[in-house]
């Protein structure tokens, strides 16, 4: 396994880190119990020492499960929802409306809980707006949060597509770790955030490197997803359709079958040296080899990477995502 440090924060993380929404009960239907456990126990066997969960995903204690058992030095991050359930932020909604200072606390102990730790080593918040750098009571609570021990760091999960709305929070010093959509399809934070970022030593946990399946090869015309899957909507109108024209587009462009998409797409996102880990979703001992291989082999050629300019694709997610 690789490393790389996480920005200030000093940590000394895998490149591959293990997103844990899939193993929830919230969006993603089919994982179980059992075959989640042997992925989370797999990868640790592996050298990935990263593992990101959230209070939202119900997915904390089986993670705290894995915890109760595991001998290596692991690093956890997790998230603090929104008091009202509104997700993403929204323009206009005071901090205090979506995180007061109790609201963070108390979810924080339930999290330390779930999990069965002491000490959280990266706690988020699952949304966030500019709006809030200097509003509500959220920074007296993350700080008093950390004189208390009860967490190492403090970051933030920013709203899908909207990377340079974190940029001014970046650039206040408030933030050790930014978590941010990066892949093939959305380039966009390289523009502003990773330059705000590299500056200010702040690291950076990429997510969604296949675009919820879209990279991986899989999501096809004909696709479907079990009844309840978030994918439904995410894939719904004309997307499968778009997304395997794109996928096409792309393996012709560099000259691969499909079926090495997932190890390009993985690649691409560890190619920027802006990014710390990138947090893959792996429900199976399958999925964490599959990605464990791509990581072992390194950034992309900067062919490659000259190549992939040319498929960055704006979209309007909300818009899509609940239409």
């Amino acid at each position: 396994m690789r490393f790389r440090v996480l920005g200030r924060t000093g940590l000394r993380v895998s490149e591959l880190g293990f997103g844990t929404w899939g193993l929830g009960d919230a969006g993603w239907v089919g994982a179980t119990e059992d075959e989640s456990l042997r992925a989370l126990r797999h990868a640790a066997s592996l050298g990935v020492n990263f593992f990101d969960t959230a209070l939202a995903y119900g997915s904390e204690k089986v993670l705290g499960r894995f915890l109760a058992d595991a001998s290596e030095d692991l690093h956890i991050a997790t998230k603090i929802p929104t008091k009202d359930g509104r997700w993403p932020a929204r323009a206009g909604i005071h901090a205090d409306e979506m995180y007061p200072a109790d609201w963070i606390v108390e979810c924080t102990e339930t999290s330390l809980r779930n999990l069965g730790v002491e000490t959280i080593d990266l706690q988020q918040l699952h949304t966030w707006t500019d709006e809030w750098v200097d509003a509500g009571e959220w920074r007296s609570a993350v700080d008093g949060l950390k004189a208390a021990g009860k967490i190492r760091y403090f970051g933030i999960s920013i709203n899908n597509h909207e990377p340079d709305n974190a940029v001014r929070l970046v650039e206040s010093g408030a933030v050790d770790v930014v978590q941010v959509i990066y892949n093939i399809f959305d380039q966009s934070p390289e523009s502003e955030l990773f330059p705000a970022v590299t500056a200010r030593d702040v690291g950076v946990i990429a997510r969604v490197p296949f675009d919820e399946g879209g990279l991986t090869g899989t999501v096809r015309p004909d696709s479907s997803f079990p009844e309840g899957d978030f994918r439904n909507q995410y894939f719904s109108g004309t997307r499968k359709h778009e997304v395997w024209d794109r996928v096409r587009a792309i393996t012709t462009s560099l000259g691969v079958p499909v079926d090495e998409l997932p190890d390009i797409a993985l690649r691409f996102c560890l190619s920027n040296v802006a990014v710390g880990t990138v947090i893959a979703g792996m429900r199976s001992p399958a999925n964490v080899d599959r990605n464990a291989r791509s990581v072992e082999r390194g950034p992309l050629e900067a062919e490659q990477l000259e190549a992939l300019r040319a498929f960055q694709w704006t979209r309007d997610f909300y818009a899509d995502f609940y239409r």
